[in-house]
C-alpha cells in the first residue's frame, strides 16, 4: 500500500484554473463516494480551498493508482487531460507526509503561516470520516499532522504579525482609500475569511458593515460582532450602490455578483468609484465586471504583492518549522515501520493458530 498526493494550487495555476477543479461543500460527499470507487483507491480524503484542491489517498500500486484517480478528477469536472495536466503535482509517500506536514503548518499557503488552512484540514478529515473514506492510513497521517502544526504554533513565531488574504484585502482597501471611517463596506459570504474581513474593517474603523449571506442567520452572528448588519442575499441589489468596498468569499458554485448587477449600481452611485475583492474559487463576481471604468476588481491572486509585504518577519519561523517537519516526518516513518512488524507478527500469528486449528479439527 501506498500513500499518494495529487493536486493543484495556488503556485501552480491560476484562479481560472483552479476553479475548473474546486469541489464545493454540497459535491463534497459524492465526490469522496466516487473516488473511493476507483479500483486502486482503499482510502480517501479531499482537501479544496480556494487556493488548493488536493486529493490524499491510500492506493494499492503508485503508478497505476495515479493514472486512475487523474482520470477520475477530469472526469468527475467532465474536463480533457490537458486542461488539467500542466497545472498538477503529485507527491508519493515520504513525500506526502512531508507535503502534509507542510500544508498544516501553513508552510504552504499563499501567506506563510495562515492558521486557516488548519482549521479546513480538520474539516477536510471530519468530511472523509463521515464519509468512510478514511482508514488506519490517512487517519494515522493526519492526526500526526495536526499535532505537527500544533508544535509549530507554540514553538515558533510563524503565527506572529498575523496576516491572511483577509487582512490583505483591507490593507488595500487602505491603500485605495486612506481612512476608512466615512466609507461602507458589504461582505458576502459567512464563512471564517468573511468573519476576519469584518474584524480587520471594523478595527480600521469603517463607518459601515452589511453581511449578506444566504443564512441570513449565520450573517446576523458575524455582523452583530462588528456592530453591522446581516442580511440575506436578496438584500445585495439594495447594500451594493451604498458600498465602496465589497469583499466576497462563498461557496457558491454560480456567480453572485454579475455585471448587469454592477452596472446598475454603479449608475445609482453616480461612478463614484466601488472597490471588489473576490476571495472565492470559483468566483463570486463575474470577470466582465473587471472591464467596468470605476470598478477596482481584485482577486486572490491578485492579493500576493500585498501580502509579500507583510510576511518578513515569519521567515525566520519558517526555517525552525521546517526543522520540526523534517523531524517529525522520520518519527511517522518510525512508527510506520514499528506497525509494519506489528502487523506482520499479528498475520503470522493468526496463521499460526489457524493452521493449529485444522490439525486439531483432523485429529478429531
Amino acid at each position: 500500500m501506498s500513500l499518494l498526493t495529487l493536486g493543484i494550487n495556488h503556485t501552480t495555476a491560476p484562479v481560472h484554473v483552479r476553479e475548473l477543479v474546486a469541489i464545493s461543500e454540497q459535491n463534497l460527499r459524492a465526490a469522496l463516494r466516487k473516488l473511493i470507487e476507483v479500483p486502486q483507491v482503499k482510502e480517501a480524503l479531499i482537501v479544496s480551498t480556494c487556493n488548493r484542491t488536493e486529493l490524499y489517498c491510500k492506493v494499492t500500486q503508485m503508478h497505476e493508482g495515479k493514472k486512475d484517480i487523474l482520470d477520475w478528477l477530469n472526469a468527475f469536472h467532465n474536463l480533457k487531460s490537458d486542461h488539467t495536466a500542466p497545472y498538477l503535482y503529485d507527491y508519493q509517500d515520504r513525500s506526502t507526509v512531508h507535503h502534509i506536514f507542510r500544508v498544516a503548518c501553513g508552510l504552504d499557503s499563499m501567506v506563510l503561516g495562515e492558521p486557516q488552512i488548519l482549521g479546513q484540514l480538520k474539516t477536510a478529515y471530519q468530511d472523509a470520516s463521515k464519509a468512510g473514506t478514511v482508514g488506519r492510513d490517512l487517519n494515522q497521517l493526519f492526526q500526526h499532522a495536526f499535532s505537527v502544526a500544533k508544535e509549530v504554533r507554540t514553538s515558533t513565531e510563524i503565527g506572529a504579525n498575523p496576516v491572511s488574504v483577509a487582512s490583505a484585502a483591507v490593507s488595500l482597501s487602505k491603500k485605495i482609500f486612506g481612512e476608512l471611517q466615512h466609507h461602507s463596506a458589504l461582505l458576502i459570504g459567512a464563512g471564517e475569511t468573511i468573519e476576519l474581513a469584518a474584524e480587520h474593517l471594523k478595527a480600521a474603523g469603517i463607518r459601515k458593515i452589511v453581511v449578506a449571506n444566504r443564512s441570513v442567520e449565520r450573517a446576523e452572528n458575524i455582523a452583530e460582532r462588528v456592530g453591522g448588519r446581516g442580511v440575506g442575499l436578496s438584500f445585495v441589489n439594495n447594500a451594493l450602490p451604498e458600498s465602496e468596498i465589497v469583499i466576497t468569499a462563498t461557496a457558491s458554485t454560480l456567480p453572485i455578483l454579475g455585471k448587469g448587477l454592477v452596472e446598475r449600481a454603479l449608475k445609482k452611485r453616480k461612478h463614484k468609484p466601488i472597490f471588489m475583492v473576490d476571495l472565492a474559487v470559483p468566483r463570486d463576481i463575474e470577470p466582465e465586471v473587471a472591464g467596468l471604468s470605476d470598478v477596482y476588481l481584485y482577486t486572490v491572486d491578485d492579493l500576493q504583492d500585498v501580502i509579500q509585504d507583510n510576511l518578513k518577519s515569519r521567515q525566520k519561523a519558517a526555517r525552525a518549522a521546517e526543522e520540526i517537519i523534517a523531524r517529525e516526518v522520520e518519527k511517522f516513518f518510525l512508527r510506520q515501520r514499528g506497525q509494519g512488524v506489528v502487523d506482520t507478527v499479528r498475520a503470522f500469528r493468526d496463521k499460526t493458530e489457524s493452521q493449529r486449528d485444522d490439525v486439531l479439527e483432523k485429529a478429531r
